[in-house]
């Protein structure tokens, strides 16, 4: 397996349309991701509709992703914000007995708008990260309503070795500029979502996480080579088309829109799990009109991957 890339999927979970778990279209599509080289993160709170899944469903996702594409690419479990430093360590404890890469530490949300104090989170990190020596990817992500403070990560990141990397989800680009500084030559940098990819490269950064990349990896995998190749020009006609594709995408409906496209194409996505709903029709047709004028198609050849079962999707592409 090669470098770390600069660019991890945030994968969708695939459920079929009673709402079990679809393995064989999660098998097909973590095989379309790892082909197009980008790393993926597995059972994510948000793109991997994590919380509704079980502790054996958590498990499957994770001992499924490991036997379809470790050792291609990178295979990280990302899991949902926990209430209590117990769960957080069952969390991982799980992911190092399924043999995933890395696993992320999620913020710790205490739940009903409150914010733990910085000797409290001291407590929770202090017992979570020594409970495994998995490699561990820090998150401090904005969905816990808290920032963690800069010294805090930083004197973590000193005391455990097994601290990789760090994933930025904030909008403050003072604060990212801060650990980015603060832990440079000692973790990489991701931001979460690709609107501050550019930005987070600029300032000497690694790269981005992105949900984006459940419909379009290569498109998101051109952005992070066309940077290391030292072609702008390239990085930026990528990179516009990952922004239309990204805000089209959540305005319309987010991972229930990048599973509808997927299957009007003819390619593994499945359905959301309830609560989640499918989307509308108008709502799929106004994504499927960016992917058709920025040429998204040709970059994915989907015909590739056509995924053939029992199961139909009526919805067209017009």
């Amino acid at each position: 397996m090669s470098a770390t890339p600069r660019a991890f999927a945030i994968s969708i979970t695939p459920f079929a349309e009673a709402g079990e778990l679809d393995e064989a279209r999660f098998r097909a599509h973590l095989r379309r991701l790892a082909d197009a080289g980008i790393g993926i993160y597995v059972g994510g709170a948000g793109s991997g509709e994590g919380y509704t899944l079980s502790r054996d469903e958590t498990r499957k996702l994770l001992e499924i992703a490991v036997d379809e594409v470790k050792g291609t690419v990178p295979i990280r479990a990302m899991g949902v914000e926990p209430r209590t430093a117990d769960q957080m360590v069952d969390f991982l404890k799980l992911a190092e007995a399924c043999g995933v890469d890395a696993a992320q530490v999620y913020s710790l949300d205490v739940g009903h708008g409150h914010a733990p104090r910085p000797d409290e989170l001291k407590a929770y990190y202090g017992e979570v990260l020594g409970a495994v020596s998995i490699p561990l990817v820090f998150s401090t992500h904005q969905s816990v309503g808290y920032v963690i403070p800069p010294e805090v990560i930083f004197a973590l990141f000193k005391e455990h070795d097994n601290l990789i990397d760090l994933n930025c989800s904030h909008q403050d680009i003072s604060y990212l500029t801060s650990l980015i500084e603060g832990l440079k030559g000692r973790a990489n940098i991701f931001v979460g979502g690709p609107h501050q990819a550019t930005l987070c490269l600029s300032l000497g950064g690694y790269g981005f996480l992105t949900s984006e990349a459940n419909i379009a990896p290569n498109l998101c995998m051109t952005v992070v080579n066309c940077y290391e190749a030292g072609d702008m020009h390239g990085m930026f006609n990528a990179y516009g088309k990952v922004i239309r594709l990204f805000t089209t995408t959540y305005a319309n409906g987010g991972i229930r829109a990048a599973k509808a496209v997927l299957n009007a194409h003819g390619v593994a996505g499945g359905w959301p799990r309830r609560p989640r709903l499918p989307i509308e029709d108008d709502a799929l047709q106004a994504v499927l009109k960016v992917i058709r004028d920025e040429k998204i198609d040709a970059i994915e050849n989907w015909h590739e991957w056509q995924f053939k079962d029992e199961a139909v999707f009526t919805t067209a592409i017009s």
